[in-house]
């Protein structure tokens, strides 16, 4: 992806980070289906190791993770809304951070949510992070991905009453788990909804995907790897 369109997501993160805030922090409040499925996630993955939310705003999801039980930290490209989800939330650990160059470890991470957070990225920078995020996980973690399905590109102008000059992508769901295969990573589930009511969400078509880096061959099989 090219830096231009990079800046343009930061900067504009930055501009509306208050208003984010304000209007999304309590979103899961009213998404009961969402709260199921990060909890159907955390059951996977508690106890296992480090879960990291990609793209993680003012940490509400990170919030409701760790309240049960997993060991998680946010990460962000832009510095306001790491800010603000450092002042919100002081108890858990949030890192700048660009999903296209993740600066963690290989094999570093037990799971990885990423809830709306290539919704301001068009399809060809999408191989390039989930090839990041297999490499980051490690053999057997687990991706929970959740975006808005179709194949629309808008241009708001503003949002919250800011200008801003970002795009937002809906995708296609088979696209994004031909995606996701290609990087390595294999499909456990995919579910998808329709909206909530307006005064809860934006009125758009969801999808999450779980998926997972392959467990080792030796692992697999149920032997030790120096055996």
């Amino acid at each position: 992806m090219d830096s231009h369109r990079l800046e343009t997501i930061r900067g504009d993160y930055d501009l509306i980070a208050h208003e984010y805030v304000v209007h999304i922090s309590h979103e899961l409040e009213g998404k009961p289906f969402d709260r199921e499925i990060l909890t159907r996630f955390a059951t996977k993955v508690v106890g296992r190791g480090s879960v990291c939310e990609m793209g993680c705003g003012p940490g509400h999801v990170s919030r409701f993770l760790c309240d049960i039980g997993a060991d998680v930290f946010g990460l962000d490209l832009s510095p306001r809304m790491v800010d603000e989800a450092r002042k919100l939330n002081p108890d858990i650990d949030f890192r700048e951070g660009n999903m296209l160059s993740l600066s963690l470890p290989d094999r570093s991470l037990a799971g990885i949510v990423a809830f709306y957070s290539i919704v301001n990225l068009p399809l060809e920078s999408l191989c390039t992070i989930f090839a990041e995020m297999h490499r980051v996980l490690e053999p057997g973690g687990l991706l929970l991905l959740a975006f808005h399905t179709g194949d629309e590109v808008l241009r708001p102008g503003e949002v919250w009453g800011q200008p801003i000059s970002m795009e937002f992508f809906h995708h296609p769901p088979l696209r994004i788990q031909q995606l996701l295969g290609e990087a390595g990573l294999v499909i456990d589930e995919v579910l998808e909804r329709g909206p909530y009511a307006p005064e809860v969400e934006y009125q758009s078509h969801r999808a999450y995907i779980f998926a997972r880096r392959p467990r080792l061959r030796s692992e697999a099989n149920g032997s030790s790897p120096a055996r």
